[in-house]
């Protein structure tokens, strides 16, 4: 079978799952990644007759997305803040908002660097780290500080140490349950944290690849307390941010108000929404007393 050929049967056997524009997407990611065959490449040589091998990996990834298995999923990786994550089924698939969450970060750490305690490095924390996307993007954007990712899932936690090898940068990881950690033998100058907070009556608004495939764990809270990952995290990071430290959240673009009026509750000042590129509330910056 040519390459042309079955680009068509693809784009068919898709074609009521998907808007055509995503099924061609889906396409030319796959030729690159199995075929090594750029756009272009394939325009040029539409009679490329393709092995077994190759037809096999490609029907193969085609029923995948039949039952809307995500993409990145299919392919074992995706980008994020310019860098390569390995991801699969136990890892949450890093979200664009989640790059401004770094950005920020990164942008206040370069205007504050003198905050940085003298002959100690800046000391980060990732909580609820995943495949590591935050604490990994930080280590590399940010080489002078001791970056820590902190997660409950032992094959999360796995899949970060990949990402941070992957991508020559060190991270301490560690495996452990926010919810149920007091504290850590040391302190830190930042905490960051993207914890689950989608609430159970969002479900809706959820494409079956997001409900269907990623971990529930790393996206849902129950409607009757929806934010109970704030509420930990503010109280573990009242005892282990140094005076003056930084926290940071991604947050429910919903609860915009509910969180910041939490996180006041704790007495943190400087509180500061930002807005995502869509114009969403969606993160949150609070120093410690």
């Amino acid at each position: 079978m040519t390459i042309k050929t079955f680009r068509g049967e693809f784009i068919a056997q898709l074609k009521t799952y998907y808007p055509e524009m995503e099924i061609l997407t889906f396409f030319n990611r796959l030729a690159e990644n199995y075929l090594g065959m750029k756009r272009i490449d394939i325009t040029l040589n539409p009679d490329k007759k393709l092995t077994e091998t190759e037809q096999k990996q490609l029907i193969t990834a085609l029923n995948r997305l039949k039952k809307h298995e995500p993409l990145q999923y299919i392919l074992g990786e995706t980008e994020f803040y310019g860098l390569l994550f390995k991801v699969n089924k136990n890892v949450l698939i890093p979200r664009p908002e989640t790059e401004e969450l770094v950005e920020w970060v990164i942008k206040d750490f370069q205007k504050t660097t003198s905050a940085a305690r003298k002959n100690e490095p800046f000391k980060i924390l990732d909580i609820g780290t995943g495949s590591g996307c935050i604490a990994v993007s930080l280590a590399k954007n940010i080489p002078q500080a001791q970056v820590f990712g902190l997660d409950f899932s032992k094959k999360s936690v796995e899949i970060a140490k990949k990402n941070a090898d992957f991508n020559a940068v060190s991270v301490d990881f560690l495996v452990e349950d926010i919810l149920t950690l007091e504290a850590l033998p040391q302190q830190f100058d930042c905490i960051v944290s993207n914890p689950p907070y989608v609430r159970e009556l969002e479900k809706a608004e959820l494409q079956p690849n997001v409900l269907d495939h990623e971990p529930a764990s790393a996206l849902f809270v129950p409607d009757q307390n929806a934010l109970l990952f704030y509420r930990k995290i503010a109280a573990f990071a009242l005892k282990n941010l140094v005076p003056g430290g930084r926290l940071y959240f991604e947050i429910n673009e919903y609860l915009e108000a509910e969180t910041r009026e939490l996180i006041a509750g704790f007495g943190y000042k400087e509180i500061v929404l930002h807005k995502d590129i869509f114009g969403k509330p969606r993160m949150l910056k609070a120093i410690k007393s």
